[in-house]
C-alpha cells in the first residue's frame, strides 16, 4: 500500500509539475487561453486579470506537483490537487459536451488535447487522486516541516523568476507553429493524399405540415408529395489542418501580400503589433528605427497589426504597413510589439522589445541571426536539462533525507 501511494504521488505530481512547466514557459499565452474561457463563459469582464490569473494558475499546479513529488507538506497539497480537479473535472465535461474551446490549453502549446481527450484524461487521473486524498496522511517517503519549507520555497521563487523572464524575453521554448526553423510555405501546405472534412448531408422535406430529415439514400425524390425545405451539412470529422492555416497579410487597400513575403529569396524584418494604440510609444519608436536600419541594410521591413490605429507620427508612407488576424499575431509572436527575422520564407530569429538587439546589428544579418540561434538552442538545452534534473531530484529526495 505504501508502494502505491508513492506511485500516485509521481504520476500526479508529474502531470501536475508538466502542466505548469510548460505553462509557466508561454505565460502570455495561457492568459489569451483564458480569455477564450471568459468569453465562452459570458465573463468578459475577467479579461483584465486573465495574465496575473495565468502566472498564478502555472505557479500553483507546478508548486503542487513538486509537493507531491518530493513528499512535502503531502496533506496540503492533497487537498490542492483535489480541489484542482473538482473544479477542472466539471469544466472540462462542459467543454467536451459543448465545445465552446476547441482546445482546453492543459498543456499549452506543447501538448494539444481535445476536449474529450481532456476529460478522460482528468477522469484516469482522478482515480489516482482519489486514492491520494484518502491516502493524505500517509507519511510514506515525506519530508520534514523545515525541509518541505525550504524545498517550496525555493522551487516556487525560481519557477516565478522563470515565469516573469518568458513573460519578458518571450517563451524560452517554442511549441507554437511559428517557431524558429519554421518553413512558413511548407507549414501551409496540405499534402495531396491529406483526409479532407467529411460532411454528413441532410435533405429537410415537408409534407401535411411535418417535417423530417432524410439522407441522400432515402429522401423521397420521386415523391412528389413532400416538399423540400431546407438542406443542412454535419461535420462528421475533421480533415487535415496544416500547423500554419490562418497566416494572411493584406495592405490597407486590401492586396494580399503574404505570398510576396514567405517567398522572397532574402531577409525580411517582421515588427508585429496586435494592436498598435495598445504598444508603447517607446517600444514602437524603437523598432521603426531598427526597421530603417534594416532597409539600409538591403532588409525588407513590414510593420504587421490588426488596429485600425496607429501612431502616423512615426508609422510613414515609405513603411509598409499590413493587416493581419489579431489571434494570428499573437500566436506569431507575445510581445506587444515583437520583431520576427524571416529568411527565404523560413522563420529565422525573433525577439520582443526586450531582447531586440541594437539596430546597427542588423548592417550584419547573418551574424544576428545566428547569434540568436545559438543563443536559443543554449537555453533550450538548459531549460530542458535541469527540468529533468529537479524532478529527479524531488523524487528520490525523499529517501536520502531523514523524514
Amino acid at each position: 500500500m505504501k508502494l502505491a501511494t508513492r506511485i500516485s504521488r509521481i504520476i500526479v505530481g508529474l502531470v501536475f509539475t508538466f502542466s505548469g512547466f510548460v505553462k509557466g514557459i508561454d505565460p502570455m499565452g495561457s492568459a489569451y487561453k483564458l480569455s477564450d474561457y471568459f468569453a465562452a463563459l459570458g465573463l468578459e469582464f475577467l479579461d483584465p486579470v486573465a495574465l496575473p490569473l495565468a502566472v498564478i494558475l502555472c505557479l500553483a499546479e507546478f508548486a503542487a506537483g513538486m509537493m507531491m513529488l518530493s513528499g512535502s507538506f503531502t496533506e496540503f497539497s492533497s487537498w490542492v490537487v483535489t480541489l484542482f480537479m473538482a473544479v477542472f473535472t466539471p469544466l472540462t465535461l462542459y467543454l467536451a459536451l459543448y465545445n465552446p474551446v476547441s482546445d482546453c490549453g492543459c498543456f499549452g502549446d506543447a501538448i494539444h488535447l481535445t476536449n474529450w481527450q481532456t476529460f478522460i484524461k482528468n477522469i484516469i487521473l482522478s482515480v489516482f487522486i482519489v486514492f491520494i486524498f484518502i491516502k493524505r496522511k500517509d507519511k510514506t517517503a515525506t519530508l520534514r516541516k523545515n525541509t518541505s519549507w525550504l524545498m517550496s520555497s525555493v522551487c516556487m521563487f525560481f519557477f516565478l523568476v522563470f515565469v516573469l523572464v518568458n513573460l519578458r524575453n518571450l517563451p524560452i521554448i517554442d511549441f507554437r507553429p511559428y517557431k524558429p526553423g519554421t518553413d512558413i510555405n511548407s507549414a501551409m501546405a496540405i499534402p495531396q493524399d491529406a483526409p479532407a472534412d467529411k460532411y454528413d448531408i441532410r435533405f429537410i422535406y415537408k409534407k401535411d405540415d411535418v417535417e423530417k430529415e432524410f439522407t441522400l439514400a432515402d429522401y423521397p425524390a420521386n415523391d412528389t408529395t413532400w416538399r423540400f425545405v431546407d438542406q443542412k451539412s454535419v461535420l462528421v470529422s475533421k480533415g487535415y489542418v496544416p500547423p500554419i492555416h490562418d497566416f494572411l497579410l493584406v495592405t490597407p487597400q486590401g492586396e494580399d501580400k503574404t505570398e510576396e513575403i514567405t517567398s522572397f529569396s532574402g531577409y525580411s524584418l517582421l515588427m508585429i503589433s496586435k494592436k498598435i494604440d495598445e504598444a508603447r510609444l517607446k517600444d514602437l519608436v524603437k523598432g521603426i528605427k531598427t526597421g530603417d536600419v534594416a532597409i539600409q541594410n538591403n532588409i525588407r521591413f513590414h510593420i504587421l497589426t490588426s488596429s485600425s490605429k496607429w501612431y502616423e507620427e512615426i508609422i510613414t508612407d515609405e513603411h509598409s504597413l499590413l493587416f493581419g488576424d489579431e489571434t494570428t499575431l499573437k500566436t506569431i509572436i507575445r510581445s506587444n510589439p515583437g520583431f520576427v527575422m524571416i529568411k527565404n520564407g523560413t522563420v529565422a530569429a525573433m525577439w520582443s522589445t526586450a531582447t531586440l538587439p541594437d539596430p546597427q546589428s542588423f548592417s550584419e544579418p547573418e551574424k544576428v541571426i545566428n547569434t540568436f540561434v545559438s543563443n536559443y538552442n543554449l537555453r533550450g538545452i538548459i531549460t530542458f536539462s535541469l527540468f529533468s534534473l529537479l524532478i529527479l531530484i524531488s523524487i528520490f529526495i525523499p529517501y536520502f533525507v531523514k523524514h
